[in-house]
């Protein structure tokens, strides 16, 4: 088992959770704190900055109603020397407008001192303070330094408020406040880092304690797994975890008992699979494969780690014989086609039920084996039984036909009984030799016909062959030799060979056109004498070409019968060139022929010569 690192290990996510548990508080003592803390500067501020004013107001009023010359410079001049004794770090700005003419008669600015003095000043503040006494301020940004100001303006009224003398016009740094809250901050960040480095360090001794039991049984779980229930885990405390160090101790020993029990059983079970020459497949009430044999696994074609915990009806592709897998219990038996396009496999799938203690399906044993060949082989022997039926009910039904004919009064006829009789010699001619080919079929079938070899100059002899053949030959077709100009020995059984060839040269005559040519090659390949017959016949379909060496086999059987094969004869072709360790096939394209080839091992010339 892969060892687990700290980063995936439960110390680290108790650990983890410690320090998120310490963030969260920290976090929110410290926005309740910083929250309070904020509002109770600002609330300061603002009454630090109200009480400055509300004194600067006062003294404002009483130069106001001082009583002066008519000169309205001496009044300036009075209100700009209250303005500079105004002198506040955090106000830095201060401006004084008369009511009567709305222009700055006095002011105070960290920058610019008296830059503002007989403009004309008509932010809506100072309009509200001189038309109606509102004493009113706002937060804002100074754009020069980008800190965070508080303007405002207040009326300077008469003394018995029933006129107003001027408006104040300021503005507040609150830079300082904000710089008090930045360094509580700093002071919770720095204790926060302190706190968190401290928590982590408890955190893993306190999530060590707890963890070391549990790896200390994981340690003995692996060492479980390896079939060692030597050892125990040790216990500490009386705990949870303590009890759970108990109990772990109790299941190493019924797991050790069961264990014993197990692989007894298991000991017999397999020897009994493996020396079974069927597929056995176990599976659970659900059909959910839990045990497959070797032999099964050939069989199917999957090891038994790929098709663990699969379905059987998936697996055997049952899927459309049966729904569900309850319907196996009242099978018994089928048979699966588990074929491809380049192999064909037939299985026969027997299954059985496998009921618990209580009498109730608790899955199903499936034994499987290969019938491919056996289903094959009793297919091959249905259709050539009925083949052969059909090819000897032929001639008996026409046999049987005249011969009625012929006994109710045909055999008086001078004219007609003759030809009855030649149809029924024909016909029995045509049993005579069906009967011979399939008596020669069954020889070679038994492998019970020898083989009378000898060493044979083929060129020579295929052509004496094809001369029989050309003598008897009707004048519509042509017979075309390509033949080796070289001496080409073979050794054969020339009995057996001249009835291949007989066969193929037959048919080529039979199936050719009216001015057709026949061509006639012999030529090495490979060590391998390759003899072709082409014709220039209607030929045959590209996919039953193969199938032309099949018995009974034809491409147009109505044909056939009319020219009296018996669909035997590339059969029994066939049959002696494998006899003598050779090859026949055929090519074949509709409406431009059909060419046969065979090979024959040649005999190797210089080995003769050394000898």
């Amino acid at each position: 088992m892969k060892k687990v690192g700290f980063f995936q290990s439960v110390r680290l996510k108790l650990t983890i959770v410690y320090i998120l548990l310490l963030l969260l508080g920290i976090q929110v003592i410290g926005s309740y704190f910083v929250g309070e803390l904020e509002d109770r500067l600002e609330q300061n501020f603002n009454e630090s900055i109200d009480g400055r004013l509300r004194s600067l107001t006062y003294s404002l009023q009483n130069s106001y109603e001082t009583e002066r010359d008519d000169s309205d410079s001496s009044l300036e001049s009075d209100v700009q020397s209250l303005i500079n004794d105004f002198n506040e770090d955090d106000i830095q700005k201060v401006q004084v407008i008369n009511y009567s003419n709305r222009r700055v008669i006095a002011t105070y600015d960290d920058d610019l001192t008296g830059s503002d003095v007989g403009k004309k000043a008509d932010y809506p503040m100072i309009t509200g303070a001189l038309l109606y006494k509102n004493a009113d301020w706002e937060m804002g940004i100074d754009p020069n330094t980008e800190n965070r100001i508080r303007r405002g303006a207040r009326p300077v009224e008469s003394s018995d408020g029933e006129e107003v003398h001027a408006a104040i016009y300021y503005e507040a740094d609150m830079s300082g406040v904000y710089g008090q809250l930045q360094q509580i901050n700093n002071i919770f960040a720095r204790g926060t880092i302190l706190a968190i480095t401290v928590t982590a360090l408890l955190g893993i001794l306190v999530a060590r304690t707890i963890t070391k039991p549990l790896s200390e049984m994981r340690r003995q779980a692996q060492i479980m797994a390896t079939g060692d229930f030597s050892q125990k885990v040790s216990v500490h405390g009386n705990d949870e975890i303590g009890q759970l160090g108990i109990t772990f101790n109790d299941l190493n020993d019924k797991l050790k008992q069961s264990q014993a029990t197990t692989e007894g059983e298991r000991r017999k079970l397999s020897s009994v699979l493996s020396n079974m020459s069927d597929g056995v497949i176990a599976t659970d009430r659900l059909g959910a494969i839990t045990l497959m044999n070797a032999p099964a696994s050939k069989l199917i074609g999957q090891s038994f780690e790929e098709v663990q915990g699969q379905s059987l009806i998936d697996i055997l592709d049952l899927t459309d014989q049966i729904n569900e897998i309850s319907d196996i219990e009242s099978i018994g038996s089928i048979i699966v086609d588990l074929s491809s396009d380049d192999k064909q496999l037939l299985l026969k799938a027997n299954f059985s039920v496998v009921q618990d203690e209580n009498e109730e399906m608790d899955g199903f044993i499936t034994v499987i084996s290969d019938v491919t060949e056996q289903e094959k082989v009793d297919q091959e022997r249905r259709e050539f039984v009925s083949n052969v039926s059909h090819e000897l009910r032929t001639p008996l039904t026409t046999m049987r036909s005249y011969l009625e004919a012929l006994t109710d009064g045909a055999w008086e006829d001078k004219e007609i009984a003759p030809r009855f009789l030649d149809v029924t010699q024909n016909e029995t001619d045509r049993m005579i030799r069906l009967v011979n080919d399939l008596l020669q079929l069954s020889k070679m079938d038994r492998k019970d016909t020898g083989l009378f070899k000898e060493k044979v100059e083929f060129i020579e002899y295929f052509s004496h062959v094809i001369d029989r053949f050309e003598m008897n030959r009707d004048e519509k077709n042509t017979f075309n030799r390509e033949l080796s100009a070289q001496n080409l020995f073979v050794w054969i059984d020339k009995d057996k060979i001249t009835q291949v060839l007989d066969n193929i040269i037959s048919n080529a005559i039979k199936y050719s056109p009216e001015g057709g040519t026949i061509t006639f090659k012999a030529e090495t390949l490979k060590k391998q004498l390759l003899v072709s017959v082409s014709d220039q016949g209607m030929g045959m379909p590209s996919d039953t070409v193969d199938k032309i060496f099949d018995r009974f086999y034809r491409v147009d059987k109505a044909r056939s019968r009319e020219m009296g094969g018996t669909g035997l004869g590339l059969a029994i072709a066939r049959e002696i060139i494998e006899s003598h360790h050779g090859q026949i096939w055929a090519n074949s394209q509709e409406g431009k022929g059909t060419t046969v080839f065979f090979t024959l091992p040649l005999i190797n010339q210089k080995r003769r010569k050394h000898k």
